[in-house]
C-alpha cells in the first residue's frame, strides 16, 4: 500500500505534468501565431504526452486505493523571444521535470515502496528520451539557424514528427 507522504508527492508531480501540458499548450499558441505550423504541432503533440503522464500517475494512485488531489495549475509564461528560447525554455523545464522524478524515484526506495519504484522508472526512461529530443532541435537549430530556410526546415521536421509522435501516443483510460 502507497503512504501517505508518497501519494502526496505523487498527486504534486500530477500538478507538474499538468503544469508542462499547459506549458506546451502555450508554446503551441506562440508558435502557430508565428506561423511556425510545425512547431506548433509538435508542441501540441507534447501537451498530449503531458497529460497522458498525468493520467497515468492519476490511474496509479486510484489503484492504489490512495486519493487524488488537484491543485491550481500555474499559469505558463506568456511571451518567449522567438524559437530558440522556446526550446530553451522546454529543455530547461524538461531538466527540472527529471529532477522531480528522480526524487520521487529516490523517495520511494527510501520507503522501500516497490511498486510506486518500479510504475516510475517507466517515467525516469521518458525523461532521457525527452530532454535528448529537445537538446537535438536545439542542436539543429544553433547549426542551421533559427531565421530563413534553416527555421524552414526545422519547422518541417517538427510537423513530421508531432504526427509521429500522435500516432505513437497509446490511448489512456481513466
Amino acid at each position: 500500500m502507497i503512504s501517505d507522504d508518497m501519494a502526496s508527492r505523487i498527486n504534486a508531480q500530477i500538478n507538474r505534468e499538468l503544469f508542462s501540458a499547459y506549458f506546451y499548450l502555450g508554446l503551441s499558441a506562440q508558435a502557430e501565431s508565428s506561423n511556425l505550423k510545425g512547431t506548433a504541432a509538435w508542441f501540441m503533440a507534447k501537451h498530449g504526452e503531458e497529460m497522458t503522464h498525468a493520467l497515468k500517475m492519476y490511474r496509479y494512485l486510484l489503484d492504489q486505493d490512495a486519493i487524488v488531489a488537484l491543485d491550481p495549475v500555474e499559469a505558463p509564461p506568456a511571451k518567449t523571444a522567438g524559437i530558440t528560447d522556446m526550446f530553451e525554455r522546454t529543455l530547461s523545464h524538461e531538466r527540472a521535470v527529471t529532477q522531480a522524478i528522480n526524487d520521487l524515484v529516490d523517495h520511494a526506495a527510501q520507503e522501500k515502496d516497490h511498486a510506486t519504484h518500479i510504475f516510475l522508472q517507466w517515467f525516469v526512461t521518458e525523461q532521457i528520451e525527452e530532454e535528448a529530443t529537445v537538446n537535438d532541435i536545439l542542436g539543429r537549430l544553433r547549426l542551421f539557424g533559427d531565421q530563413g530556410q534553416g527555421l524552414l526546415m526545422i519547422d518541417n521536421e517538427l510537423a513530421g514528427a508531432a504526427k509521429r509522435v500522435a500516432a505513437a501516443a497509446p490511448a489512456t483510460e481513466v
